[in-house]
C-alpha cells in the first residue's frame, strides 16, 4: 500500500491536477508532488482535508490499496444517454436477477426481437419495493430486466411493461470481470459513484420517465464487462465536454 498513490489516484479520479489540489489544501504543487511520491507524508490536518475533497474515510485513504481498483474499474465519466424505448418485466424470486433476464431473453426470442436484432442488449435494476418481510423471512429480492428496442420495432406480443427513457445524463464505471466477487465489486461501483457525484458537487435525483440506475453487461475479447449508470441531474452539453472529452 502507498499513501502517495493513494492520493495521485483520487486527485486523477476527481480530473484535478498538482496545482489544483495544492490551491485547495494551501501547499505548493512540489508538496504534492512530493506526497504522491512517498517523499513526505501529509500532516494528519492536511490528510482530514484531503478525505474532504476525496470525499474518502480517513482509513480508506491511509490503509487502503486504491490503485488496485484501476485494474478493475475504469475512470468515472458523464455520459449523455439519448432517450430509448424499452420492454421491461420484474420477478420477485430468490434469484430474481437471472429469472428477470432468463424471462426477458425467451420473450425477445418469442416475440421476433432476435430476428430483427442480432444482438439484443439487456439492461437491469434492483426493484425497490419487497418488503422486509419478504426479505428476511422468504429470502426474496426484486430485479427489472429490459431489452432495449429498436425505434421501429413494433410487436404485439404481450406479457412485458412497454417503457420510455427519456435523454438523460449518467454518471458511469465500468467494472471489468464482475462475476468474480460480485458481491464485492458491483456494490463498490456504486459505492464509488456516489462518492464521486459527492465530490463533484453533482446531484442524483429521481425523474419521471428517467430510469435513475441501471446495469449493462456486455463482453470483449472473451472478458465480461458490466456498465454501472446512476442518474445525474444538472450537466449541461459543455460540462460534459470540458470535463470529459
Amino acid at each position: 500500500m502507498s499513501l502517495g498513490n493513494n492520493i495521485s489516484f483520487l486527485r486523477r479520479q476527481k480530473k484535478m491536477t498538482q496545482e489544483q489540489l495544492a490551491d485547495r489544501v494551501n501547499v505548493t504543487r512540489q508538496t504534492v508532488s512530493r506526497w504522491e511520491v512517498d517523499e513526505v507524508v501529509p500532516e494528519l490536518d492536511r490528510l482530514v482535508e484531503l478525505c474532504g475533497i476525496f470525499a474518502c474515510k480517513l482509513d480508506t485513504l491511509v490503509r487502503e490499496d486504491l490503485s488496485d481498483q484501476s485494474e478493475i474499474y475504469s475512470e468515472i465519466r458523464i455520459k449523455r444517454m439519448a432517450p430509448f424505448k424499452m420492454a421491461a418485466y420484474v420477478i420477485i424470486s430468490s434469484d430474481p436477477e437471472s429469472d428477470a433476464i432468463g424471462y426477458m431473453e425467451r420473450w425477445a426470442e418469442n416475440c421476433g426481437l432476435k430476428k430483427v436484432c442480432s444482438d439484443v442488449k439487456l439492461i437491469g435494476w434492483d426493484f425497490p419495493f419487497v418488503s422486509q418481510e419478504q426479505q428476511n423471512r422468504f429470502g426474496l429480492h426484486g430485479y427489472v430486466a429490459a431489452c432495449v428496442l429498436p425505434d421501429d420495432f413494433q410487436t404485439e406480443y404481450s406479457g412485458v411493461k412497454f417503457m420510455e427513457n427519456r435523454e438523460a445524463d449518467y454518471a458511469v464505471i465500468t467494472i471489468k470481470e464482475p462475476f468474480i466477487q460480485p458481491f464485492e465489486k458491483i456494490p463498490n461501483a456504486y459505492k464509488l459513484i456516489m462518492e464521486y457525484l459527492q465530490a463533484n458537487n453533482f446531484k442524483e435525483r429521481n425523474q419521471e420517465n428517467i430510469i435513475s440506475c441501471f446495469e449493462y453487461e456486455y463482453k470483449k475479447n472473451d472478458i465480461t464487462y458490466m456498465d454501472v449508470f446512476i442518474h445525474v441531474d444538472g450537466v449541461t452539453k459543455a460540462d460534459a465536454f470540458s470535463m470529459y472529452s
